[in-house]
């Protein structure tokens, strides 16, 4: 049975199914899904919105990328983003909670890093995460993948994040 009709062939057998966990998680507490992605483009989304039967789960995903996005789409304060950076715990705290702000969402999951080559002072595979659903305290991850390409930190990326909404979800 296909799990994730367009990202299957790309995507580890784990990650789907984590994705499918997550999505009957949240379709059985009938709780609404919102990611807040820089580095992954909006692949989670996608995944989420890949897996047939779950559409109803998913509120909405954000896509900000450069640092005006975030704080444009997610209400994040650019003195934030200046001080701390845009990828820091601070501002995928700020994304997470302001993707619940501008969504009618439950559970937010925010990522941002440098999926790489990073620029100078900046290191490639790091990637910051917060996760916070209505009622539950904040969870932040901070992972080190070091330098795998693009594509092996996005994909690390989607499997912290998803593992991140199944314990928010296990809590709500």
């Amino acid at each position: 049975m296909i799990m994730a009709e367009t990202l299957d062939p790309a995507l580890p057998d784990e990650v789907l199914s984590t994705a499918r966990e997550v999505l009957e998680m949240a379709s059985a507490r009938k709780v609404m899904l919102t990611t807040a992605e820089s580095c992954t483009g909006g692949l989670l989304a996608s995944l989420l919105t890949d897996v047939e039967g779950f559409g109803h789960v998913f509120e909405r995903g954000i896509v900000s990328y450069s640092k005006n996005a975030k704080c444009d789409l997610l209400d994040i304060e650019r003195a934030l983003v200046d001080n701390c950076g845009a990828v820091s715990r601070e501002v995928a705290i700020a994304m997470a909670i302001g993707a619940l702000k501008r969504s009618e969402g439950d559970l937010a999951i925010a990522i941002t890093g440098f999926a790489g080559p990073a620029g100078e002072d900046e290191e490639e595979g790091l990637v910051h995460f917060a996760c916070t659903c209505t009622g539950v305290d904040v969870m932040h991850r901070e992972e080190h993948f070091g330098p795998i390409g693009r594509a092996g930190v996005r994909k690390k990326a989607l499997s912290v994040a998803l593992d991140m909404m199944k314990e928010a979800l296990a809590s709500a």
